[in-house]
């Protein structure tokens, strides 16, 4: 590894400066996680939790002891404590919905699977898009066991439910949290509904135009199996909403530790008590040990593999993107601001550097910017497409929000072959960045000329639902493959 504390110089306001090929660990850590499952010779031993945890160590403790040692103990301890919390949030919501099952078995046609996205887009904005997320995987794939054709499916699920439909309020989205914090209104998000319909509706249509198709492909002996194999629907473990509120309500209205009082001195002792946390832990724990354990462990086949997987790879993401963010304040006074390039400055480098902080830094650097009306003394119109990027478009990557991955890793933890980080992105290229790309014309542009290039965007994106749904039956000469890439459907 490089060291770059030698030669990396300090701003006159005391700060650390960085260089662009500071970033080099976080871009090695990302081409791992994308290539490393895709080459032979490593895909089996990228497979384990370990060497994960070890590339991710590797890359990433080299940056946070430069850090340390050039004065940025601060960056170091925030990040690390960011981590505990991204990390312990996951982590009691992953063993919570681990323990509701609901039995059953729906037919997994269009229709079926549809309704469950779209409830989970509503479910999104008030038990946050990881808690959805984590609630219907499981049952989606238990539906969906008869089928061949899956991927779409959990792919979708990333797309809505672990993302564009947590907007409408702060607990949402960790990013929509970090704003209520900052003095954004709870219910300003509510201002945002005619975006969440567009966007939703769109991606729905979208599904149900592929999963039409794909059902259509499905082999006569899996659709027979689907239809013979249906019984009513039930829920075990329904003692686990319960501790699902309680994380709930922790994050709306129980405070953390105080890092800022505590760095000045003057925390008192309320204020240097993890209390949030604290509540995660005693929901996960109470969930884990007095829930139905046949519910959990015969019937939703609980595995810790994928909460462990983004704790090992996130460890890593968390310390080598400091050098990243610290660069990107620095450039940020010298980029072309307004309502759209903060929508897609914001969107782009939260599909990459996680929302939450990516929202952080351009919601400061909106404060020092003239403009009226204000929110929480940031011009609302810069906040708003601050908002939509970083909600809309954590969805872009896996590792744009926290839930993605997770989704990801609980897919393939029950056998479904989940796209690579680069069939991911062809994915949510072909089918989530035309609907953001009308969006933010429409909705945000106010160019007349623009919102009309969306408005027929937004008319294109129909019509290709439409066609998608008159498109014959995937050949079967496909049908072998282990998964579908998104050039394909």
């Amino acid at each position: 590894m490089f060291s770059p504390l030698a030669i990396a110089p300090t701003s006159a306001a005391g700060g650390l400066e960085v260089e662009w090929w500071s970033m080099i660990p976080f871009v090695i850590l990302l081409l791992c996680i994308a290539i490393l499952p895709l080459i032979h010779a490593t895909e089996h031993r990228w497979e384990q939790n370990s060497t994960k945890l070890t590339v991710a160590l590797v890359l990433g403790l080299p940056v946070a002891v430069w850090f340390w040692f050039a004065g940025e103990q601060v960056t170091v301890l925030h990040s690390l404590w960011e981590y505990v919390q991204f990390v312990l949030l996951l982590g009691a919501l992953f063993v919570i919905s681990g323990g509701i099952f609901l039995t059953g078995d729906l037919q997994a046609t269009p229709r079926v699977n549809a309704a469950f996205l779209g409830i989970g887009a509503v479910l999104a904005s008030f038990i946050g898009t990881t808690g959805a997320a984590m609630l219907l995987v499981r049952p989606l794939l238990n539906t969906n066991k008869e089928r061949r054709h899956k991927v779409h499916t959990i792919v979708f699920l990333i797309f809505i439910v672990a993302n564009t439909g947590g907007l409408l309020t702060p607990l949402g989205d960790p990013p929509l949290f970090l704003g209520f914090l900052r003095g954004v209104p709870f219910t300003w998000t509510f201002n945002l509904i005619a975006e969440w319909l567009f966007v939703n509706v769109l991606l729905l249509l979208t599904y149900y135009a592929l999963d039409t198709r794909l059902h259509r492909s499905e082999p006569a002996s899996n659709l027979l199996a689907d239809a013979v194999q249906r019984t009513p629907l039930g829920l075990k473990g329904g003692i686990h909403f319960l501790f699902l509120a309680m994380v709930v309500a922790a994050v709306a209205v129980v405070p953390s530790l105080d890092l800022h009082a505590i760095e000045d001195g003057t925390a008192t002792f309320a204020q240097s008590v993890p209390w949030r946390e604290l509540v995660f832990l005693l929901a996960g724990a109470l969930s884990y040990f007095l829930g139905d354990k046949v519910a959990r462990f015969v019937s939703n086949e609980f595995s810790w593999t994928p909460i462990l997987e983004v704790a090992a790879l996130f460890i890593g993401i968390f310390l080598a993107m400091m050098p990243a963010l610290k660069f990107l304040s620095q450039i940020a006074p010298k980029l072309p601001l307004n309502e759209l390039t903060f929508f897609y400055f914001t969107g782009g480098l939260s599909a990459f550097l996680d929302n939450a902080p990516t929202y952080v830094t351009f919601f400061e650097m909106a404060r020092q910017l003239p403009g009226d009306p204000r929110v929480a003394d940031v011009p609302e119109a810069y906040l708003v497409s601050i908002s939509l990027g970083a909600v809309f478009m954590g969805a872009m990557t896996y590792i744009g929000n926290g839930p993605n991955f997770m989704t990801k890793a609980v897919a393939d933890s029950r056998g479904v072959a989940m796209p690579s980080f680069g069939g991911y992105l062809g994915w949510s290229g072909k089918y989530l960045l035309p609907v953001m790309i009308a969006m933010s014309f429409i909705f945000i542009a106010p160019q007349l000329w623009l919102k009309g290039i969306g408005l027929a965007l937004a008319v294109g994106l129909l019509a290709r639902s439409v066609l998608i749904l008159r498109q014959p039956p995937v050949p079967a000469a496909d049908e072998d493959e282990p998964e579908y890439d998104a050039a394909r459907v």
